[in-house]
């Protein structure tokens, strides 16, 4: 309405005007006088004159004859023949409903904004028990088992409900069951999501994805009505995948809760449970979920036609890193000194999401750096940076805090080097790096299980900071702690879960571990006697006190190599294994103590 107005105004303004020449009142006088002037039109709404000379040329009169013209001039006009007419212009009739409808127009839309907004709040809350479900296009799937690196042996278990949803019929002849539900289990990051879309991606169907706490709502019973539009959308898609990501969230234990269950959380479980024990496997619905937490699903989720199979979706082994790296590196300018071999051999324990932040970690730092390219370099600044944490700059120690570091660091690494069963030493620095004053990294191998040897040269190796403090300076600090608590962590599980202990034997009892349901209250209290309790402790300490003593040994042994390691340190602040093992054999040579070339475990050194 307002553009229309606007057009309506300025456009017959813009229109070319055919009205004829402007001439000025006077000149239209001297034309008169003259005898050139045919006739003339005067306008009675707003005086203008305009008219025709006697060659047919056309006028108006500007300046004065806005004013018409007086009588002394019209009675000389008529006088000399000029032919005189009046003309009463017509009102715009456009702009005249315009202005009447305008004001009216103006209410009726406010009443109506206010009736859709009274109507949209109603229908928020009617709407309220709705499936908060997004639907992704068959169609157009993003994501497929080629986008996924490595997890063959996940890839071969999960493509059996791919094939179903393709060819139903070939499980129909030979009366095979594909499972109602598939539980993706596996630690934060991955890619059990990713799996979730590669199988709907894959098999083409149509794909709802909903996390566990979109059933969650203030109101009882809301998340049961959502469950049950979930399976309905479900149901009218024909084939169908439904991905319930962080499924712990509502399919908690039930009647487990402090002081009473959850009802609204117990009501949506019951009703995802009468949900898949509702539909047959012949409508081609599929439920996936995943969890990392599979320890608290209620069993009546978890029994045989509900989720029927567990996949487990582990932490990637080296080869899989590597093609996982690849995958994350194909849009990266990456330099030719990059060997991504060497960076997946040294990430153990990353997950994708961990792998994939690492890369883009690196291409941020080779920018920040100046680079066009990324290096080999920036790859060991992001990892330092992911693992480690970030270097603080602004830091500064003092020179007894910095030899005091110094010393710790060289403890740590001397024993990382001479004890066989560790992990193998990587890297050591005294620069502080997240909330610690300096670092020793050992490279996790990979390992699935571990020895008891392997166990008490660990804590050995987190006794080695202390030592050597207490070795050269005489007394103790506070820059042990977090190695202690690591070392009694580690001593009291050899003796409570892992059975490593000869006094107490063959039993295990479940660790102080965070409750989260009322049985893990209950389960957490003791169940074994005073007596007991007093051998675990012996025990615990016995083992504390033994590596701390078996450290002392190695490292008054190895003197003149921790001296030498903490010169390095002042002097380069970051050194290697292979340097650090160096160093020993260097002292041990000085020493005369022999060669102990066979000993050094260090990373890309014989052990």
């Amino acid at each position: 309405m307002i553009g229309l107005l606007v057009a309506t105004v300025i456009l017959p303004q813009l229109l070319p005007n055919d009205d004829g020449d402007a001439i000025t009142y006077t000149e239209f006088i001297e034309q008169i006088t003259d005898g050139n002037v045919e006739s003339i039109t005067i306008n009675n709404g707003t005086a203008a004159i305009s008219g025709e000379f006697s060659d047919g040329t056309k006028f108006r009169t500007i300046g004065g004859g806005d004013r018409g013209m007086s009588e002394a001039d019209e009675r000389l006009a008529r006088e000399l023949g000029v032919k005189i007419d009046f003309d009463m212009p017509s009102n715009n009739w456009l702009l005249s409903i315009l202005g009447l409808m305008l004001p009216v127009m103006l209410i009726i839309g406010f009443f109506v904004w206010l009736q859709r907004r009274a109507q949209g709040q109603m229908g928020g809350v009617m709407s309220i028990g709705k499936s908060k479900a997004k639907t992704y296009d068959a169609d157009k799937p993003n994501t497929t088992f080629a986008d996924i690196a490595g997890y063959e042996g996940v890839k071969t278990e999960i493509n059996e409900v791919v094939d179903f949803l393709r060819m139903p019929e070939r499980f129909k002849e030979i009366g095979a069951r594909i499972p109602k539900g598939i539980l993706l289990v596996g630690p934060p990051g991955t890619g059990k999501t990713l799996f979730a879309r590669a199988v709907a991606g894959e098999a083409g169907v149509g794909f709802l994805s909903v996390t566990g706490s979109d059933f969650m709502e203030m109101f009882v019973g809301v998340g049961a009505s959502r469950v049950r539009d979930l399976f309905q959308q479900a149901r009218r898609m024909g084939k169908a995948i439904i991905f319930i990501d962080e499924i712990d969230s509502i399919g908690r234990k039930r009647g487990a809760g402090l002081g009473g269950g959850h009802d609204e959380r117990e009501q949506t479980l019951n009703q995802m449970l009468s949900e898949m024990d509702g539909f047959e496997t012949s409508e081609g619905i599929v439920i996936l979920a995943a969890t990392n937490r599979p320890d608290i699903l209620d069993p009546a989720l978890l029994r045989p036609g509900r989720f029927d199979r567990q996949i487990v979706v582990p932490l990637p082994e080296f080869e899989e890193r590597r093609a996982i790296l690849e995958v994350h590196s194909r849009d990266k300018r990456i330099g030719s000194d990059v060997d991504l071999e060497t960076i997946s051999r040294a990430t153990p324990g990353m997950a994708g999401a961990d792998l994939a932040n690492l890369v883009n970690e690196a291409a941020l730092i080779a920018v920040r750096r100046g680079s066009k390219e990324i290096q080999r370099v920036d790859f060991e600044n992001a990892r330092d940076r992911v693992v480690l944490g970030a270097s603080r700059e602004s830091l500064i120690l003092s020179s007894e805090e910095k030899k005091a570091t110094a010393y710790h660091e060289g403890g740590h690494a001397l024993l990382s080097t001479v004890l066989p069963h560790g992990d193998p030493l990587h890297k050591v620095t005294i620069l502080p790096r997240g909330m610690a004053l300096g670092v020793t990294w050992s490279l996790p191998q990979e390992r699935h299980t571990y020895s008891k040897e392997f166990f008490e040269d660990t804590i050995c190796k987190a006794m080695g900071g202390r030592v050597a403090e207490k070795l050269v300076f005489g007394h103790l600090n506070s820059g042990a702690a977090n190695d202690l608590e690591q070392a009694t962590g580690i001593a009291r599980r050899m003796v409570r879960e892992w059975g490593m202990s000869d006094r107490v034997g063959p039993m295990a009892w479940a660790g102080q571990q965070a409750v989260f349901l009322g049985e893990d209250l209950m389960s957490s209290q003791r169940e074994y006697s005073d007596d007991t309790a007093k051998l675990l402790d012996e025990e615990i300490a016995r083992i504390l006190n033994e590596q701390e003593h078996r450290a002392m040994d190695l490292l008054t042994e190895h003197r003149r190599g921790l001296e030498l390691i903490a010169e390095a340190l002042l002097d380069q602040e970051t050194i290697d294994g292979p340097e650090v093992a160096r160093l020993i054999q260097k002292a041990m040579a000085e020493t005369g103590q022999g060669d102990v070339e066979l000993f050094m475990n260090v990373l890309g050194t014989p052990e």
